[in-house]
């Protein structure tokens, strides 16, 4: 089995507010949901991506008031990388520069060039100009479309067994390794895992600015079950599948720490409101509705990022 790359980033953040100021007023993102963390949801799950949250191209956010900051070190995703068109590095900069925003120059020595930075809680991320992505809805809302990301590019895992983490991601996943070690699924969208060898480093400690899970792609609920098999047989430990309404997912570890999930492709976010109001209001799913006013009493206010940080 192959699945065709990653379906979302799931990170954790200290401030709901401060993270969509961020991702939708800095980096031009669409909130495609706001909903609550089905296993906390006294706390939010926010979602951003491109017009429809197409698989590819989702980053999701548990924002908790307060949570201290993680620590680097092996068993994490310790780096996320957008795809954004080629040519585009150049507004970046001016943007990033307009709005205060740090970074720093990528792409010495003829590979792609980019700008890496940080968002608020520390979480590195990497704007990578490719040709190769699309994104399905474009979105520019916020950021005009020569310059919008596209989707996820990849991302760089550090784990304390490569060897072993190299050989999950090629039997686990049916990821396919090129002559640079770089993995990749059979399509572009959200497609390049690339592994450091962090085995003599201390473990990781989650915390805001660190990736909780890497979300792989599969095609639907039967294929999912597949999935399911293929895994435990490979040697891994796969949950029972659970219900995060907007996809299916299963979850497991590989050998070097890092937890992944496989998400089916539908249903999507349109499931529960609109195309053009999607991340308007607070969603839940059935089993909540009953708590919502309680719900909203606990969470915080949640506003558009302000309107002259966009320009």
């Amino acid at each position: 089995m192959q699945t065709a790359g990653i379906h979302h980033v799931t990170a954790m953040s200290s401030d709901a507010q401060g993270n969509r100021d961020f991702y939708e007023g800095v980096l031009g993102l669409r909130m495609v949901k706001q909903t609550v963390n089905f296993d906390e949801p006294g706390t939010y799950h926010l979602y951003y991506g491109d017009g429809l949250g197409s698989p590819g191209t989702i980053l999701t956010f548990f924002p908790i008031p307060g949570l201290p900051p993680g620590r680097d070190g092996a068993g994490v995703t310790e780096l996320v990388a957008l795809a954004i068109p080629e040519g585009a590095a150049a507004a970046w900069r001016s943007r990033l520069d307009r709005l205060g925003v740090a970074f720093t120059e990528i792409g010495v020595g003829g590979v792609r060039p980019g700008l890496a930075l940080a968002d608020p809680d520390g979480m590195r991320i990497e704007l990578v100009e490719t040709g190769e992505v699309v994104a399905p809805r474009q979105w520019d809302a916020w950021v005009p479309a020569g310059m919008a990301i596209q989707g996820v590019e990849g991302v760089t895992l550090a784990s304390h067994h490569i060897a072993d983490t190299h050989q999950a991601l090629a039997s686990w996943l049916g990821l396919e390794s090129d002559a640079e070690g770089v993995f990749r699924g059979h399509q572009a969208l959200g497609g390049r895992v690339r592994v450091r060898d962090a085995g003599g480093e201390s473990v990781a400690r989650l915390g805001a600015g660190t990736v909780h899970h890497i979300a792989f792609r599969s095609t639907d609920a039967g294929e999912q079950l597949q999935w399911l098999d293929h895994v435990r047989r490979a040697g891994g430990a796969p949950t029972p599948v659970q219900d995060r309404e907007y996809f299916t997912s299963i979850y497991f570890r590989e050998p070097g720490g890092v937890l992944l999930e496989i998400a089916t492709d539908p249903p999507g976010f349109t499931r529960d409101e609109p195309a053009d109001a999607l991340g308007s209001s607070l969603r839940l799913p059935a089993w909540l509705a009953a708590h919502r006013v309680r719900l909203l009493e606990r969470l915080p206010a949640l506003e558009t990022p302000r309107q002259e940080s966009l320009r």
